[in-house]
């Protein structure tokens, strides 16, 4: 892998780690360079800490420390992908997300291998979104014992939402906008937004959206859920660029309704003439 990256940069040749690709929009004209992957999967669990090699799903790391009588990461049930791609955004559900057990991250930077215990976590951010030709090899955690039966019960229910919101052959990269914190939002914009509104000090993406028409939106064979503004899947043969231009116009939305970005959670490989 080190010799295979350190020969692409000295050609000069792009170099693009992607996981499932589930958080991910490419470009109709796909990606002119190479792709890698990190295949390793192996989870390991001893008492309350568990490391994981970040080729691993995250559903089977969730399955494997809910089994196991762990706590922390059973919120996460049913969301697609591997674990270096949670590492990578930070993911989360439910008031939890994965800077409240990881312990440290092992990677390779591109000339060497390093270990970080500080990943500058902050809400579905990391430093790896900032150095995206790092590849995350495998990361520890400490979790915290609970009962397994209450585990798996709440998992349930978490999926049967989930399964409800996202149906699991919906064509979609989940939500594509990220949430904000209330107190980061202009004060314009926070005093418009009712109590009801307000989950854990921040405020889903959804409800600017709704109000500036979202729901039901369409470009070409693109579409946005009748029922959740922060929802666009593929209603059949639509391209990464008929997304890309539905993106660019709900941001334009909501800017000149609001006054400021949503940003979205999403990621892009390739290039987008926009």
């Amino acid at each position: 892998m080190a010799e295979t990256i350190g020969a692409c940069r000295d050609a000069g040749f792009p170099v693009y780690v992607l996981g499932e690709g589930s958080n991910v929009i490419v470009s109709d004209e796909g990606f002119r360079g190479l792709i890698l992957r990190f295949s390793g999967e192996r989870i390991a669990i001893d008492g309350d800490q568990v490391e994981v090699e970040t080729g691993a799903t995250l559903q089977s790391l969730v399955i494997a420390t809910i089994e196991a009588g762990l706590a922390g990461l059973h919120t996460l049930e049913r969301i697609p992908g591997l674990v270096g791609g949670a590492v990578y955004g930070n993911a989360g559900a439910y008031g939890r997300q994965i800077d409240e057990i990881h312990v440290e991250t092992r990677y390779f930077d591109g000339v060497e291998f390093q270990t970080r215990t500080d990943c500058e976590f902050d809400y579905r951010e990391s430093v790896f979104k900032r150095h995206k030709d790092w590849i995350i090899l495998s990361t520890r955690l400490h979790m915290e014992r609970a009962d397994a039966n209450g585990l798996r019960a709440e998992a349930k229910r978490i999926r049967e939402i989930r399964d409800e919101k996202f149906p699991p052959t919906m064509r979609c990269a989940g939500s594509i906008f990220k949430n904000f914190f209330l107190n980061d939002l202009p004060e314009n914009a926070a005093g418009l937004i009712p109590k009801a509104a307000v989950r854990g000090g921040k405020v889903a993406s959804a409800y600017f959206l709704e109000r500036v028409g979202a729901k039901g939106m369409r470009e070409g064979g693109i579409e946005i859920a009748s029922y959740h503004a922060n929802l666009i899947y593929n209603a059949g043969c639509g391209t990464a660029a008929e997304l890309r231009k539905l993106i660019l116009e709900l941001k334009r939305r909501v800017r000149e309704e609001f006054g400021f970005e949503v940003e979205e959670e999403v990621q892009y490989v390739g290039e987008f003439n926009d």
